[in-house]
């Protein structure tokens, strides 16, 4: 994981800045060094430099070995700090072989010094675990970002570096247990990996093993996970502070793999389900970070965990389960699974906040459906939810975080769509509109008087496509950093 350092002046051979455009013309935006601005202008016209986000160039240097110019776009007068984040990002990711590199960007406040900072660092991110013979030939990713700023010396701007460095190593968590094939990650592995690791950040952990998860009635998890060899699992992890300002409930979706059970997926892109535990893992490495940045907020993490497979003991579609707290489920669709899972959780969580003396929010991340992909892309993910002043203080937080949420709705002729004949609900309801019928399903599960927030990160969480400022091809890390700013948000009001 990349280091990051504070400096007032270029400390490697490498110098990173940034290059926008305005009315055609380039222009160098190089923060607080001083570089030959017109004879390399005159090189990147040459070379049909373009500014764009994304972009970025070398040069040989005079007082560095070399000069990279990364992409800002539109010239401001101040630039936005997710677009600095994205630019230092992508520079970062460009600069694998090099051990340390300093980065001189456009900043006028301690925000945009952390996005720079946290950009660099997240970019600097590669996944080779599993490579054999070609692992050598591989390059590492930057080991130390150095960040060129005048507020260097502040206290704030050391704070906003070392929280850039935990944000970086949560998030680094996640994409690695993203990426890491179901061969290894399995639910027991993922649970005794992360209760090892909880021990480290202070955090308190307990897994419920297939035996009392059957023992305690939660229907919905053992359902999921029956068909496979690998049994299911449910992790939950609390940090507990001295006098906390508020408490929330965060709750992922944990299949560490998804065939789709006995309603097969397609072979084409069954691949990509490696990744359908991307909730689950955002949600403990967020508990993770929150209680490494010491927040005054109590958090409960929880973590259901299955794989869902085909085999003479699956769920079959008919089957009816009985969810934790006695609601029963017709599992008309077994690839409907996350819901199943989820609402054990979620109906547990609530009950251990009650005992706890109530929680503030309570707030399930998951790549639910396919739906959300077709309604908001590969980037965006969505927000639904009971409570619209929670949704607001989460989607503040998202955007302080660079984070691309959209508020959905739960329309409640919807709800109807779910009735079944043998159940209290079905699994599935209507096709259309199936991200808010999903979570619609899931707010049967939830206390009316809890803020309540449903984030279906399907597409957002595994970018299958090409990398692009500071994320890689793989796990994204999605949602952990919205998550921990609601936090830092909260513990932040009197």
């Amino acid at each position: 994981m990349a280091k990051v350092k504070l400096t007032s002046k270029v400390d490697s051979e490498i110098l990173v800045v940034g290059l926008a455009i305005s009315n055609k013309k380039l222009q160098i935006e190089s923060g607080s060094s001083q570089i030959d601005s017109a004879s390399l202008l005159a090189t990147l016209n040459a070379m049909g430099a373009t500014g764009k986000a994304d972009e970025v160039i070398k040069l040989p240097g005079k007082n560095t070995k070399l000069v990279v110019f990364t992409g800002l776009g539109e010239i401001n007068s101040a630039f936005d700090p997710e677009n600095l984040r994205r630019a230092a990002g992508a520079a970062a990711r460009d600069l694998n072989g090099n051990k340390s590199a300093t980065f001189s960007l456009p900043h006028k406040s301690v925000v945009e010094l952390a996005a720079i900072a946290e950009g660099a660092a997240l970019g600097a991110y590669t996944f080779t675990e599993f490579l054999g013979s070609s692992k050598q030939d591989q390059k590492e990713p930057l080991s130390q970002v150095s960040v060129i700023s005048k507020f260097a010396d502040t206290a704030q701007a050391k704070a906003a570096a070392k929280r850039a460095e935990i944000i970086a190593e949560q998030t680094y968590l996640v994409r690695d247990l993203i990426n890491t094939p179901p061969s290894h990650l399995t639910p027991d592995s993922f649970s005794q990996q992360l209760k090892k690791l909880s021990t480290k950040y202070g955090v308190k952990a307990e897994i419920f093993n297939d035996a009392s998860l059957k023992k305690g009635g939660y229907g919905g998890i053992i359902g999921v996970g029956q068909g496979s060899a690998n049994p299911p699992r449910l992790l939950h992890v609390s940090y507990s502070p001295a006098k906390a300002k508020k408490r929330y409930a965060f709750v992922g979706k944990g299949i560490t793999f998804d065939t789709g059970g006995l309603a097969l997926k397609p072979a084409n892109g069954m691949e990509a389900m490696k990744s359908d535990m991307s909730g689950a893992a955002a949600v403990i490495a967020a508990v993770f970070a929150i209680a490494q940045l010491k927040l005054p907020i109590a958090i409960d993490g929880w973590a259901p965990l299955a794989e869902n497979m085909v085999s003479d003991n699956a769920t079959r579609p008919s089957d009816v389960i009985t969810i934790y707290g006695g609601k029963t489920v017709e599992v008309l669709n077994p690839d409907a699974e996350g819901r199943l899972v989820l609402a054990d959780a979620l109906v547990k969580a609530a009950e251990v906040g009650k005992k706890a003396g109530g929680l503030d929010g309570i707030i399930d991340v998951a790549t639910l459906t396919g739906a959300q992909v077709v309604a908001l892309g590969t980037r965006t993910s969505a927000v639904m939810t009971n409570n619209d002043e929670f949704s607001n203080q989460f989607l503040k937080a998202a955007e302080i975080a660079g984070e691309s949420f959209w508020p959905m709705p739960l329309p409640v002729e919807l709800r109807a769509s779910l009735d079944s004949p043998v159940a209290d609900l079905a699994n599935i309801g209507d096709r259309m509109g199936g991200m808010l019928v999903a979570g619609i399903f899931l707010k049967e599960f939830i206390d009316p008087q809890t803020p309540w927030l449903h984030l279906d990160i399907a597409g957002p969480a595994y970018n299958e496509k090409s990398a692009h400022g500071y994320t890689p091809v793989g796990g994204t890390g999605i949602a952990l950093r919205s998550l921990v700013q609601l936090a830092e948000l909260a513990s932040s009001q009197s």
